[in-house]
């Protein structure tokens, strides 16, 4: 019987959702959905001067779209609230007043400069930038002889020396580190705002989480973290660090491999289960070869012991690949919801009733994302007739030609607005009265209407443009129809 896990979410509402947080979520959420445990969502917006309320919806909405919904936390509340940072600060200040009470913390006094000064000179030696202790063992009077000059201090852990930290990552396997490299790192600032590694630690202990699920660059920051919970008695969760995420030139994750926010997907014209899809993909490997999954069956799928170690590269090719396949599978119904904006932002009417339908479905096996639908309806767009080139204009010269143009007018005269269905029928009929083969009925009507030799399947054409609609066209071209 596997254990349900407590697992989190914590953005900083510093900007947008982006791809790697995106994925961080994902994995939590899979976790949670897979062993019936819960899924938490909270803000951590302790960096006062870049957070914002504008930024946590953006990132509340950006998970919502994506399907991860939560079953505790902002917006949902639950037993463990409240579920911003800022409005815990009382929990943070009694932890922190049990530390200083403990001898595990003191006040530190060293100003910027005097910290700066200090981590130069470790550099200059080859060593890792630390805190050496300055303040560790002023007494009383000194102390109060700082505070008299109205410096404010910051609360430091005292760090125990020649110890080390053992990590069994769930991903990473055991991870070793020395604490004698780590430093006094400050728990709280002197504004009484905590810091990232204190306050999650608190957090992560009130709200019971079981699983720690996230990005390799919070590695460095677990030791630090575990010797908080240590010294305030509290127990650890598990932790699983999930490899980085690379552009295609095995370079950090940047804007120039593709947009980072989430939301930039959803305006480009991504599905959202295409981009989870592909989310899911970067860093974990599927037992077959299967690479197509719903959300329900990852949660069938997913495990930890198949995320891999090594950096996850990015690529844009995968991802329209996955979102083509997505459009393809939707009800042409939904795609024509969702496509009507790019529609009427670029100018062009979308056609009134079913028409605007199978405008959808003659474009939906063509396109990998929303925005193509533009470039991809301009076929129907046109008012005249331009030829892609000269080989184009050449199968109109053929000679079963004007006899052809000739039938399907006559045709469309008896029915001047067919379904795509009855469309399909004129056509089966003109190669049989004709005695022609396919493509010398096809290909010269596909050319005369469009110019292009390939394009959406000609019976929407003529559902689309109707008797009216192909006479205009043929009346433009001035080709002899018989």
């Amino acid at each position: 019987m596997t254990t349900p896990m407590r697992v989190r979410f914590a953005p900083s509402p510093t900007g947008p959702l982006h791809i790697g947080g995106a994925r961080s979520a994902l994995f939590n959420w899979l976790m949670a959905r897979k062993t019936g445990g819960q899924f938490i969502v909270r803000i951590e917006d302790t960096d006062l001067e870049r957070s914002s309320r504008e930024s946590e919806q953006n990132i509340l909405a950006s998970l919502r779209w994506l399907g991860l919904n939560w079953d505790e936390g902002i917006e949902v509340g639950g037993p463990h609230g409240p579920y911003r940072q800022t409005e815990r600060l009382d929990l943070y200040r009694e932890a922190a007043e049990k530390l200083l009470a403990q001898g595990q913390a003191y006040y530190c006094y060293c100003s910027e400069e005097e910290l700066e000064a200090e981590r130069e000179q470790l550099l200059a030696k080859g060593e890792l930038p630390r805190y050496l202790g300055k303040c560790r063992h002023l007494t009383p009077a000194e102390r109060a002889a700082k505070e008299a000059e109205g410096v404010k201090p910051v609360i430091r852990f005292r760090v125990p020396e020649g110890e080390k930290v053992v990590i069994d990552d769930l991903v990473r396997g055991q991870v070793v580190f020395e604490t004698d490299g780590i430093g006094d790192f400050v728990i709280v600032k002197s504004d009484g705002i905590p810091t990232y590694n204190f306050a999650v630690v608190i957090d992560d202990s009130t709200m019971e989480i079981t699983h720690v699920i996230r990005g390799e660059e919070h590695l460095s920051n677990t030791p630090r973290q575990i010797l908080l919970y240590q010294a305030l008695g509290l127990k650890s969760p598990q932790f699983a660090h999930v490899s980085l995420i690379l552009g295609k030139d095995r370079t950090k994750m940047s804007k120039r491999h593709g947009s980072t926010a989430v939301e930039q997907y959803k305006k480009m014209g991504y599905l959202p289960e295409a981009l989870v899809n592909f989310l899911v993909l970067l860093g974990w490997a599927p037992q077959g070869e299967n690479e197509i999954f719903s959300l329900e069956e990852l949660i069938q799928e997913f495990s930890l012991d198949r995320v891999a170690k090594s950096p996850a590269v990015f690529d844009m090719d995968k991802l329209n690949y996955l979102n083509g396949y997505y459009i393809r599978h939707s009800a042409p119904e939904r795609i024509a919801e969702l496509a009507r904006p790019f529609l009427v932002e670029a100018g062009l009417n979308p056609p009134e009733g079913e028409k605007y339908l199978w405008l959808i479905q003659a474009v939906q096996e063509r396109i990998n994302c929303l925005a193509e639908v533009v470039e991809a309806v301009q076929v129907f767009y046109q008012d005249e007739v331009k030829f892609e080139d000269e080989a184009a204009r050449e199968v109109l010269k053929q000679e079963q030609v004007p006899a052809v143009l000739a039938a399907l007018l006559h045709k469309l005269e008896e029915n001047p607005a067919p379904t795509p269905e009855e469309a399909k029928g004129v056509l089966k009929t003109l190669t049989k009265e004709l005695k022609l083969g396919g493509k010398q009925v096809y290909m010269p009507i596909r050319i005369a209407l469009t110019g292009q030799a390939h394009g959406p399947e000609l019976y929407f054409l003529l559902a689309i443009l109707g008797y009216s609609g192909v006479k205009k066209r043929l009346d433009s071209l001035r080709v002899d129809v018989g």
